[in-house]
């Protein structure tokens, strides 16, 4: 058994059937519909793959930054509000903390010209979970790949590809701000 499938995992040509729905960088979606597959292409990023067995209902977060430095942590695209938010909507939605089950992918160091990201990204992650007391089930996360993530948040069976470094998304720096001493600078 695949160590990212449920124990009653489906056929492998059972995936393509059903209706992907994209969980792109900074967003989260949470189901309980057994046909829905939640999607993502990971590089230093990190997605938490929440689900509670008993309650059919799980979700994906995807997000680029821990928020430990200083910044404006309430954005999505930082791990803490990611996290919160995906976990508060799942217990809307009825599952219960004690049941739920995490597996976490991402945190690739997909280019050595920028700082390592993707290894803050998987502490925080790795931490912010421990201190939260959840169980993390699986794990695929580091290393220099980018990944491509399908989960199914109804069962929690995940299926991951390892991408080659040409199908790896972009890594973008994050923008300074610009000195208002320099006029000569244009933003878009």
């Amino acid at each position: 058994m695949n160590m990212f499938s449920s124990p009653q995992r489906p056929p492998q040509d059972d995936w393509p059937t059903r209706r992907i729905e994209p969980v792109i960088q900074g967003e989260f979606r949470v189901s309980r519909d057994p046909e829905i597959v939640l999607s993502t292409v990971l590089g230093s990023c990190v997605s938490a793959c929440i689900f509670d067995p008993l309650a059919r209902v799980g979700g994906m977060n995807h997000f680029l930054l821990p928020g430990d430095e200083g910044s404006n942590k309430s954005e999505l695209k930082y791990g803490a509000m990611a996290m919160e938010l995906l976990i508060n909507e799942l217990l809307k939605s009825g599952a219960v903390r004690s049941r739920l089950r995490v597996k976490l992918f991402g945190g690739a160091r997909v280019s050595a010209a920028f700082t390592d990201i993707g290894e803050k990204n998987v502490i925080f992650a790795r931490s912010y979970l421990r201190r939260e007391g959840f169980e993390v089930l699986s794990e695929s996360l580091g290393g220099q790949q980018a990944r491509r993530l399908h989960f199914r948040p109804a069962t929690g069976a995940a299926r991951l590809v390892m991408l080659p470094p040409t199908e790896a998304p972009p890594e973008r720096r994050v923008p300074r701000p610009v000195s208002k001493q320099d006029p000569e600078i244009t933003l878009f």
